[in-house]
């Protein structure tokens, strides 16, 4: 019966990506549940895609920017992990309530501010820092943010310095010389590179391709994943913002080599001044003939639309990303089959992230002789790296894959500001790293593996010695908990039990057993559909090994 119900799930899964597909390639139905407003609404957009109204519904009501609560606020208070370590977000909620009142202020996870922390969302704009004592200038609109630290630290910049790849005319340029050259040629010259995916997995990017490009199929995607939205992280506002079209030619010299004519752009809605800038580039893209029909008169087809995610720190997964697109809840799928073989629509499908488009600008650009040379055994080419406000030097750089965490601390971040007992690195699902190891390490995928941490996307968040771990073990399982998608039980209940267990500890006196934390962490690890529920348990169980004076009190004899 079990087995019945599961293929049925699958079928009426596969069924709404087939309906959704076919209306128009080029508009996501997502978009359109987006900005429906009524039910009346909800109705007419079922019936002109021929299917349920509950299909509309239950994606809605999955989101919480489309909520009616959310939407009724006027300012958000950033909520991610390094606001919640500095320990600056109940000043900025306290005079965001003074001014606006308590019922109008909500959260928002991570708005990429965590160089200055102080961050909150006013009127589809992101603020940090001293903004919020700027309150009345931000209302009348006569305020806007400084800017922050960006720099490369390589000797050769892939993704920073503006005269490797800036202008219209260096994309123009650049195209026409791949579209004269071979594509099973440019493929090769990806993966000679040796670049892998940034996005936390590290897949290289040319055999994806590869396998993409091998598929045969009438349509074929190209995704980029904009909505890794990892607390601590702001290297993807970076490249969205400063270097938009090295992201975008990734999108379409992807398209060429794999035979797609449709791309989607799918960035994080707490980044709104990253999508006002990619829909600006686009259009300019599309008034030069850079994009759309007949590509520089190549024969070669190809546009792309932003979709706006809606608060759903899953659809960094890229299965709930394609779900999130057709129309559907952003739920994991099973894997295989993977998205190069049956992704979008059922379509061969290649989902890339940010910082992986946009290095690949510069290896056709400058050759991939010049980024293998870079780097340490597998881990090639250079990182972004976002440094928190616990640094002397907060800020975005790029570095050397294979650069040793003590000179990123020391020199590039300049030390510490307060005394720091550990480092998360890698987002909400990476290791937390003591502070006595870090100068151990370099900045490194295998390195990071064989010391029980994981990379990811290279942010860097610190937990002073004056923050709990177990409130920060409580803080992930809370965030777990929040933004599991809810199609498997491990990460569902897990982290809801796991923050249930540390909260009665911390404030009913209710120890907890050792036992039973390990055995909720393995049941999440070994059991959950994806890396939400599978990753946490890294952190947690970095946190109760090197940080356990603080957890054993709370435990059970």
């Amino acid at each position: 019966m079990a087995h019945q119900r599961k293929a049925l799930g699958e079928l009426m899964s596969r069924n709404i990506s087939l309906l959704s597909g076919k209306k128009d390639d080029k508009n996501s139905l997502f978009g359109k549940i987006a900005v429906s407003s009524s039910e009346a609404s909800d109705n007419e957009l079922a019936g002109e895609y021929n299917m349920g109204v509950s299909t509309i519904h239950s994606a809605k009501s999955f989101y919480d920017f489309l909520g009616e609560d959310f939407k009724s606020k006027k300012a958000y208070v950033c909520s991610g992990s390094a606001c919640l370590c500095r320990g600056t977000q109940d000043s900025v909620t306290s005079k965001l309530n003074e001014k606006f009142g308590a019922d109008n202020v909500g959260e928002m996870i991570c708005l990429g501010r965590c160089y200055e922390n102080s961050a909150f969302h006013y009127e589809g704009k992101n603020y940090s820092g001293d903004d919020i004592n700027k309150l009345e200038q931000i209302v009348s609109g006569k305020h806007t943010s400084p800017s922050y630290t960006m720099k490369s630290y390589s000797d050769t910049s892939f993704l920073v310095e503006d005269e490797v790849f800036y202008t219209y005319e260096d994309f123009k340029e650049l195209l026409e010389t791949c579209f004269a050259t071979d594509k099973d040629d440019l493929v090769n010259t990806l993966k000679d590179s040796g670049l892998r995916g940034r996005g936390g997995a590290g897949f290289p990017t040319g055999m994806k391709w590869e396998f993409c490009k091998a598929q045969e199929a009438k349509a074929k995607y190209v995704v980029c994943n904009a909505d890794e939205g990892d607390p601590g992280a702001f290297s993807d506002r970076y490249l969205l913002e400063e270097q938009a079209l090295k992201v975008l030619f990734g999108m379409v010299i992807c398209g060429y080599i794999i035979g797609s004519k449709q791309g989607f752009m799918y960035i994080r809605g707490e980044y709104p001044e990253s999508i006002d800038i990619t829909n600006s580039a686009l259009s300019k893209l599309r008034e030069l003939g850079l994009l759309g029909e007949n590509i520089l008169g190549s024969g070669f087809d190809f546009d792309m639309n932003v979709v706006e995610g809606q608060g759903a720190y899953i659809c960094g997964e890229e299965t709930a990303l394609i779900a999130s697109i057709e129309g559907r809840r952003a739920e994991v799928d099973v894997r295989p089959p993977f998205p190069v073989v049956e992704g979008l629509y059922k379509k061969p499908t290649v989902v890339n992230n940010v910082e992986s488009l946009a290095a690949v600008a510069a290896i056709f650009k400058q050759g991939s002789e010049s980024y293998k040379k870079i780097g340490n055994g597998r881990s090639l080419g250079t990182k972004l790296i976002s440094l928190d406000g616990y640094f002397n030097n907060p800020g975005l750089y790029e570095v050397d894959l294979g650069t040793s965490l003590g000179y990123i601390i020391d020199e590039i971040g300049g030390g510490f500001n307060d005394t720091i007992k550990a480092i998360q690195i890698g987002g909400p699902l990476g290791g937390v790293v003591p502070v006595d190891i870090l100068r151990t390490l370099t900045l490194d995928f295998e390195v990071f593996a064989d010391a029980g941490f994981l990379l990811g996307h290279a942010s860097f968040v610190c937990i002073p010695k004056s923050f709990s771990a177990v409130e920060y073990a409580k803080h992930l399982f809370a965030f777990t908990a929040h933004e599991s998608c809810g199609k498997c039980f491990p990460c569902r209940l897990g982290a809801t039990r796991g923050k249930e267990m540390l909260e009665s500890a911390l404030e009913k006196d209710q120890k907890f057993s050792e036992e039973l934390i390990n055995d909720l962490l393995e049941t999440m690890e070994v059991g959950s559909l994806c890396a939400l529920g599978g990753g946490l348990p890294l952190a947690i169980k970095n946190l109760l090994e090197h940080c356990a004076d603080e957890f054993k009190p709370l435990m059970e004899k």
